[in-house]
């Protein structure tokens, strides 16, 4: 199983940077970029942009997931963005598909993506885990306690971590019953999905645990989410230091990608952030 883990793309090496995955928001609602790339030429170039100052894969997404979000018909998120799948794939630009539908998934691969990434871990519809198996393509696997319209109302936990390994150990073995292969699947712990603070800083600061425990990649995701202004009351398009701060942590505890919008400043970040993660793996 080592050996195969090891072939997995998405497993940071020594010597390379954590690979950054661009927030791509075709949406007028989502929390932090809502409406400015709901024009498809402008999502195009933006993702284009992206992916010139560093990003490795660009996250398309056409639902908002922010707390308290409705879910979007199914029409209205294919519209939003098969059209920019298409066009970043012809600029040789890599794309995941942020989405929990099922039919969303499958056209996001015929378009081009090469990633399914799932805030439900495909639980969403019954068919989820045949189409992701079916498409041949990686799938991220993210926790939430909840769904996007309910999951801040009263999240609980006895303990937050035990709670995140017991959910992926279920969800890795449906994916794995499904015929997917275990170097196909990428963790997301789903920092600010159904977490009070206190959760989502536990988290944070044992990813080395989750990373040990499973041996596969992980991506963090805390882009300027709600926890900085709880820590910092910054406002939404001022927390680009403190995600810096929070991904340069989790990158030296193990997370092999990070999932931001400003690709230049989180570059710089993630810079040091691996050198110092080198220093102590090659230190031992």
């Amino acid at each position: 199983m080592d050996q195969d883990l090891k072939r997995s793309r998405w497993l940071r090496q020594v010597g390379q940077p954590a690979w950054m995955m661009g927030v791509l928001n075709c949406t007028p609602d989502s929390f932090s970029d809502g409406g400015q790339f709901t024009d498809v030429k402008k999502a195009i170039q933006q993702g284009i942009d992206m992916r010139r100052l560093g990003a490795d894969i660009i996250d398309v997404g056409g639902e908002s997931t922010r707390p308290r979000a409705q879910v979007v018909s199914l029409e209205d998120e294919l519209q939003r963005v098969i059209p920019v799948i298409e066009g970043l794939t012809k600029a040789a630009c890599p794309v995941s598909i942020d989405t929990r539908k099922s039919a969303v998934m499958q056209a996001a691969v015929k378009a081009g993506a090469c990633m399914i990434n799932d805030v439900t871990a495909l639980t969403f519809n019954e068919d989820s885990l045949q189409v992701a198996s079916h498409s041949g393509v990686d799938v991220c696997l993210m926790h939430m306690q909840g769904t996007p319209e309910n999951m801040q109302n009263a999240p609980c936990y006895q303990d937050v971590m035990q709670d995140v390994i017991r959910f992926f150990e279920t969800r890795i073995e449906a994916c794995l019953q499904a015929g997917m292969q275990q170097t196909s699947l990428i963790l997301d712990p789903g920092i600010g999905f159904g977490k009070r603070l206190q959760d989502n800083l536990h988290l944070i600061m044992h990813l080395d645990v989750l990373k040990q425990y499973f041996r596969l990649p992980v991506l963090l995701g805390v882009s300027r989410k709600s926890l900085i202004a709880s820590l910092t009351k910054s406002p939404v398009h001022d927390r680009e230091l403190e995600t810096a701060v929070l991904d340069a942590l989790g990158i030296y505890l193990g997370a092999d990608g990070v999932r931001v919008h400003d690709i230049a400043y989180q570059k710089r970040a993630n810079m040091v952030a691996t050198a110092l993660s080198d220093a102590r793996i090659t230190s031992k």
